[in-house]
């Protein structure tokens, strides 16, 4: 199992303020804050709050120390290692309430959008170089037919937009988580952004999985200092699950107008990562509508939001876009907008053979002992009622209902015709009319 992977560049930790392209009185005023918020008083605590080295958050208290912002206690204790220790001043509270007021944001210093601009191309999804072994390992719990896994290979390597399309519960879904995990490194996401003076937290835990030699802890700073900018989180390539609830609404910045901060929306969260649009044409939007939002960023790998004032603004765009639907292209698309997904892959239910390899493959994993008769008789007597008409989710489904008869009726795991036409009964729901 092979896959080219370049191994990622870490952000090189700020060496001073100057080189942080921040406004001095932000970075100030987002310590202070941290130190009112937290009551951290000696100097590795507070860096390890606002994510900077030590020696550059000595130069900020020092700077707040000047201004009669912040001043110094003393020695904490002999377990401070030689430490001074500070507190903020009546003016340094007084300081810190007024910033509170403009934003409630603290803790971890943002990394400026254009700084973060050039790690995103450093990390890029599209730097990744997949290989059919790779992704055959990744998809290696789904039955799949070769020429699948040559159509999805190269749209993964170029990281651009794939549409899935097909009749419903033949693994689109798990074909897009299995792209998730043919990925497979790691990449740095910033906890915070800033653009013009507000703060765009980015880093969300439920989206984000921390790698675990990276999780923070009392002595982060002492034993990382100097290894990557702190200020992001290691994780695993993000990705991003959305389904009927997707609305355009959900692309835009979030904004907390008590807090009076910013959330990054969805797809600035996917960035370096995967993006997944589950059952498009389930939405209240259109799809139609819904894929335009996608255009410039598809076409132009940058995307455009806005900020409470109306000020837009560019952040990157660098995101594998799957969209996956049950309807055909055609039914629910314009031609120009299917010009902009760069690949269109047709997942179809399996074949006689792939269907009994399923249903075998499913019922060794469940326990459930194969029976000749009870097959014959679900190929030969129940599929020609509906065509023989196979998907992938049926084998799951059907042996999951023999198995709950048999644990009610007190049975061991076993097939047989009869438990076939009782699972096969849950199956479909018989057209009539309910007499009210």
């Amino acid at each position: 199992m092979n896959m080219q992977v370049n191994a990622v560049m870490a952000p090189p930790a700020p060496k001073s303020l100057e080189g942080m392209q921040l406004p001095i009185v932000m970075m100030r005023d987002i310590m202070i804050k941290s130190m009112f918020r937290t009551n951290m008083t000696i100097v590795s605590d507070i860096a390890r709050v606002i994510c900077l080295p030590i020696p550059v958050t000595q130069e900020l208290i020092e700077i707040a120390r000047s201004q009669r912002l912040i001043e110094t206690i003393g020695m904490l204790s002999p377990n401070s290692a030689g430490e001074l220790s500070y507190q903020l001043t009546d003016a340094g509270k007084a300081r810190a309430l007024e910033a509170l007021t403009q934003s409630e944001y603290y803790g971890a210093m943002p990394v400026p959008m254009a700084v973060y601009a050039e790690q995103v191309k450093r990390q890029s999804i599209r730097n990744l170089q997949m290989t059919r072994d790779r992704l055959t390992s990744a998809m290696g719990h789904l039955i799949l037919p070769p020429k699948l896994i040559g159509e999805l290979g190269p749209a993964i390597s170029a990281g651009r937009s794939i549409l899935m399309y097909g009749p419903p519960g033949n693994g689109k879904s798990s074909i897009s988580n299995g792209i998730r995990d043919a990925l497979g490194d790691k990449i740095y996401v910033p906890r915070a952004v800033e653009y013009a003076g507000q703060v765009i937290t980015v880093y969300d835990p439920i989206v984000h999985s921390a790698a675990e030699e990276d999780l923070d802890d009392p002595n982060a700073i002492r034993r990382t200092s100097g290894k990557f900018d702190t200020r992001y989180v290691k994780c695993e390539r993000p990705t991003v699950i959305t389904g009927g609830e997707l609305s355009l609404d959900m692309l835009n910045l979030v904004y907390n107008p008590v807090a009076r901060t910013y959330q990054a929306p969805l797809q600035l969260k996917a960035t370096g990562g995967v993006f997944i649009v589950d059952d498009l044409g389930r939405q209240e939007d259109p799809p139609q509508k819904l894929v335009n939002r996608w255009i410039v960023p598809l076409e132009e790998n940058r995307d455009i939001l806005a900020l409470q004032s109306g000020e837009k603004f560019e952040v990157p765009f660098d995101t594998l876009v799957i969209f996956s639907t049950n309807f055909h292209p055609n039914e629910i698309f314009d031609q120009a907008a299917l010009r902009r997904i760069f690949y269109k892959i047709k997942i179809d239910g399996p074949n006689k053979q792939d269907f009994l390899k399923i249903f075998a493959m499913i019922a060794k994993k469940k326990g459930m002992p194969l029976d000749e008769a009870s097959l014959v008789h679900l190929l030969k007597n129940k599929y020609p009622t509906i065509e023989n008409t196979y998907a992938n989710y049926q084998p799951g489904f059907l042996i999951d209902q023999i198995i709950s008869i048999c644990e009610f009726e007190g049975l061991h795991y076993h097939m047989t015709p009869e438990l076939v036409d009782r699972a096969w009964a849950n199956l479909f729901v018989k057209d009539e009319v309910i007499v009210k």
